[in-house]
């Protein structure tokens, strides 16, 4: 099933012997465009404290209850590792709250480079002149999982959004797929360029995100967003839909001469 992320936000969290709060924001990684956690405020119950949930956590969606319900207790909750609103997310909080619940993390167990392993890859270089740049390049990946690329939907929301030809309009809401907690589509609100319209867009579509300026550049223009099959708010996307919006903003395959196939043609 297809949600909107403002949909879920303020949901209850049922645990087996209680509710333990509700849905207040909801992290996401900027790179794949998966939902890692749930931000769950307690509130009066742990005094307004913050926890982390990831998705792997919940039941279905219960849009009737507006209920997640959660296979846990409040007592393990409430033993969980506290969430600081006012710093960012660390890999290190990630592992304390996955250690806690005694949950194997989204990032692996383990890094492995080449097939090698740190380990045995580092002493099958000795004497290699390419040593150093594949060392710099594995401490680098290294680096790149040390720190999670963690970003607020409640942030995102209202970013400003550039096709390549110019702003279209900005970020209003996010659809995710409950199965694998993927983000399949940007809802863009059009107000101030295309009589108002929302369209949906692909994350696979953003190019950039610049988090200073509070802006999300695409990597198409604003012909190709104009003609993408129109959004009904009121309908839900079935998989005919998402079907045509892949064929739609699929980038066109190449011919052998650097001229684009033509589609129509097999």
């Amino acid at each position: 099933m297809r949600l909107n992320l403002s949909s879920i936000r303020e949901y209850d969290i049922a645990a087996s012997d209680g509710t333990i709060g509700a849905v207040s924001d909801v992290l996401f990684d900027d790179t794949s465009w998966m939902i890692r956690w749930l931000v769950v405020d307690t509130g009066t119950w742990l005094s307004g404290r913050k926890v982390l949930l990831p998705p792997a956590a919940l039941g279905h969606a219960d849009a009737n209850t507006q209920t997640f319900s959660v296979r846990l207790t409040r007592a393990e909750v409430e033993a969980s590792p506290a969430l600081d609103s006012h710093r960012p997310v660390s890999r290190q909080f990630e592992a304390s709250t996955y250690d806690h619940y005694a949950w194997n993390p989204y990032w692996g167990a383990g890094f492995d480079l080449g097939g090698t392993g740190m380990t045995s890859g580092a002493l099958s270089m000795t004497g290699d002149p390419e040593a150093p740049s594949r060392t710099d390049e594995r401490d680098r990946l290294q680096k790149d999982m040390d720190e999670p690329h963690l970003r607020s939907v409640e942030e995102v929301t209202g970013y400003h959004i550039h096709a390549t030809d110019g702003e279209i309009g900005h970020l209003s809401d996010l659809i995710v797929q409950d199965t694998d907690w993927s983000i399949r589509f940007l809802i863009v609100d059009t107000s101030n360029w295309w009589m108002g319209q929302k369209v949906l867009i692909s994350p696979r579509s953003a190019r950039e995100i610049r988090w200073a300026e509070r802006l999300i550049d695409l990597d198409v223009d604003r012909q190709k967003i104009m003609g993408s099959p129109p959004y009904d708010p009121d309908h839900p996307i079935d998989r005919a839909y998402a079907d045509r919006m892949a064929a739609h903003f699929a980038t066109p395959r190449s011919e052998p001469d650097g001229t684009a196939a033509d589609s129509s043609t097999k």
